[in-house]
């Protein structure tokens, strides 16, 4: 059930999480961005099984698969700490809390669970979900990579593109159509690993901002898989789409990083800054932006939290989640544009934090379900009606 005790303060486990990984983030996430940010390469295996170690991978994956089994909010606030360095050095936090890894604990079976989910919160596995394809965005029910039923086995044949974690995961949320059923009727996912034969990876995707955010193509050439590895079935498409209310969440909440320390390194800035003899942050205009870049933070988290203690054991709603989602990824463009104008040529200046922060930014509102489409689900929701886009 939803915790409906209204407290708007983190509670003392919550706290220590967040310093814990306030303190890694600091100490030694802070080398890892630099280095993903100058290569694109992502965060090295070594620094995976470390925020194994640290129980990053597994804040709300249940003990009984390796996890710590405490709750979602637990889970975003290590994120928004992490996100604030950079969210693609954020990337296996982000994948194991609220990305894929959720649709196998939530939707997946049993053995699937018991082999996959300890391995993600050592950090000696991740996985990755293959929804987007060429010709095939937002409209998932026209997806056109096929899962064939073959006796006990499934031949699967297509191309994914926009896949975060391509070529860099071990293992991989397959989005496809299991039947000839027209629309999302014939949709449902099944599970596949990286070294399966057939499956082939293209070219690092060269991305604005968030380097080290490992996206390519994947290309399926009739790559065999047991019939055991369904996690959803044709028709599950609407299953798929609540368990996909967690990355949503997750999203939101490397919005929500990059927000807070953009308004963490203009505060700093505006008072060590100084113009006509006096610091910046003198400047009422200045203020005015500062407590404009406040209120969207503040706002975006407890939009953020609030999903998440809904759900309570469950998932978040579509509404809880779109509403979060929405806003945090519109907020934090306008407060790193708030950043970026009072540092001035130093906020432009790739010498100096905020620039990263604003490339960083735009990538939320695209990617998990556009801004526009997010708006689109709140609208349905009040009038209890889907509307069509055909």
């Amino acid at each position: 059930m939803p915790d409906t005790s209204m407290s708007f303060r983190l509670s003392a486990r919550q706290e220590e999480f967040r310093q814990t990984a306030e303190k890694f983030a600091r100490d030694e996430l802070r080398a890892v961005a630099v280095e993903c940010e100058s290569t694109g390469a992502p965060v090295s295996a070594a620094t995976r099984r470390r925020m194994g170690e640290l129980g990053f991978l597994g804040v709300n994956i249940p003990e009984e698969y390796g996890g710590l089994g405490v709750g979602k909010v637990d889970a975003l606030i290590v994120l928004e700490e992490l996100a604030k360095i950079s969210p693609a050095s954020a990337f296996p936090v982000f994948e194991s809390n609220c990305g894929p890894t959720q649709t196998i604990l939530y939707a997946a079976p049993e053995w699937l669970k018991k082999k996959v989910l300890p391995q993600v919160c050592s950090g000696d596995y991740m996985v990755s979900v293959a929804m987007s394809e060429p010709d095939t965005g937002t409209a998932m029910t026209d997806l056109t990579t096929r899962a064939e039923r073959k006796g006990d086995k499934l031949v699967i044949n297509g191309t994914k593109r926009w896949c975060s974690g391509a070529g860099y995961s071990e293992g991989y949320v397959l989005y496809c159509r299991l039947e000839d059923k027209p629309g999302g009727a014939g949709v449902g996912a099944v599970f596949f690993e990286k070294d399966t034969p057939g499956v082939s990876f293209g070219r690092p995707e060269r991305f604005m901002g968030v380097h080290g955010f490992h996206n390519a193509e994947i290309y399926l050439d009739n790559v065999e898989i047991p019939v055991e590895n369904i996690i959803v079935p044709a028709g599950g498409v609407s299953d798929l789409m609540q368990t996909f209310n967690m990355e949503r969440l997750g999203n939101a909440t490397c919005s929500l990083g990059i927000a807070a320390s953009a308004l963490e390194v203009a505060l700093e800035y505006t008072q060590e800054r100084t113009q006509f003899g006096k610091p910046l942050v003198d400047f009422q205009a200045v203020q005015l932006r500062l407590a404009e870049m406040k209120v969207d933070v503040d706002a975006t988290r407890l939009l953020i939290h609030r999903a998440a203690v809904e759900a309570g054991d469950g998932l978040p709603t579509m509404m809880d989640t779109s509403v979060a989602k929405c806003f945090a990824n519109e907020a934090v463009r306008r407060v790193v544009a708030n950043g970026m104008q009072v540092m001035g040529a130093c906020g432009y200046s790739s010498d100096y934090p905020m620039e990263q922060k604003v490339r960083d930014s735009w990538v939320w509102g695209i990617g998990g379900g556009h801004i526009d489409m997010q708006k689109t689900n709140i609208a349905s929701d009040l009038v209890g009606r889907r509307f069509s886009q055909r």
